[in-house]
């Protein structure tokens, strides 16, 4: 198999541990890829096994953990983080990429709709890092990387992941203070529009809109799985040891774009994208 082309030195993070939840699928698997060509050992966590377990195949590394778990569930967090440490002994980084969502006015939502969405990208974000932190940074520090979403906003048609991600990222504020004393640096991704299979999970009836976003992004392109995992990547890594409490946008200028009535970006193919990833394949509803 044709190896990551990371921008970042091979032996980057040897000898270290890395969770990235949400690691069967998507920006979670590709970031795993990367993070296992730069010689991190992997824990992978999510909720269904078979897909953990085709990405363990992926890496082509028997050693990579993997734990099927509903990280709404503290009980579950627990004993996740428990089967970590027993096989690694250590927890160096961990990316808090599980979570979902689906399009619907505020009016449609239903409690347990909004319930769910929000344990989902809030709840469990504070649950992992909690026992995480607890179980292992606390003495010996380390680093999170949240990838959330852009909220600042408001998010009208998805207004529970709207309200999860602002608390998402006020976490990631306070932890950052918090747990600065402790050696632990706490930050954000928040990707834009990504030609990821997480796409193919929104109703046909939202293709259209995510199709033509482009025409909105200044950089009028959708962005890669590879984007944002070269972002999450130097957030935990050395370079980034005075970065802590921020939010990174991955999303080719659009959040700047957002409310201009006065100016149209013109139509370009300048921006070339970053693509590292050799079993990337885009999402079938962007073909």
């Amino acid at each position: 198999m044709q190896s990551y082309r990371s921008i970042f030195r091979p032996d980057l993070f040897a000898g270290q541990t890395v969770i990235v939840t949400g690691g069967g699928s998507g920006l979670g698997r590709c970031a795993a890829h990367e993070l296992r060509s730069l010689g991190a050992r992997l824990a992978l966590i999510g909720r269904t096994r078979s897909k953990l377990e085709e990405v363990r195949e992926e890496l082509g590394d028997p050693d990579t953990v993997i734990h099927a778990a509903d990280l709404r569930r503290e009980d579950e967090v627990k004993a996740a983080i428990d089967i970590v440490l027993a096989a690694t002994g250590r927890i160096d980084g961990l990316v808090n990429n599980a979570g979902g969502q689906f399009p619907a006015k505020l009016r449609d939502i239903s409690l347990n709709g909004w319930n769910a969405v929000v344990a989902n990208n809030m709840t469990a974000t504070f649950l992992v890092s909690k026992e995480v932190y607890l179980r292992w940074m606390e003495a010996n520090g380390g680093a999170i990387v949240n990838v959330g979403a852009d909220w600042e906003l408001g998010m009208p048609g998805m207004g529970h992941n709207g309200a999860a991600r602002a608390g998402q990222a006020n976490f990631t504020y306070t932890a950052s203070v918090e747990w600065a004393h402790s050696g632990v640096r706490v930050n954000s991704v928040v990707p834009g529009f990504i030609a990821s299979s997480g796409l193919d999970r929104y109703p046909e009836s939202a293709h259209g809109v995510l199709r033509g976003v482009v025409g909105r992004v200044p950089l009028k392109r959708h962005g890669t799985e590879s984007e944002i995992a070269a972002a999450i990547v130097f957030l935990l890594s050395e370079a980034a040891a005075y970065i802590t409490g921020i939010q990174v946008r991955v999303d080719g200028g659009l959040h700047n774009n957002a409310r201009s009535s006065f100016y149209t970006v013109p139509d370009h193919d300048r921006s070339k994208p970053y693509n590292g990833f050799p079993l990337y394949r885009p999402p079938k509803m962007l073909s």
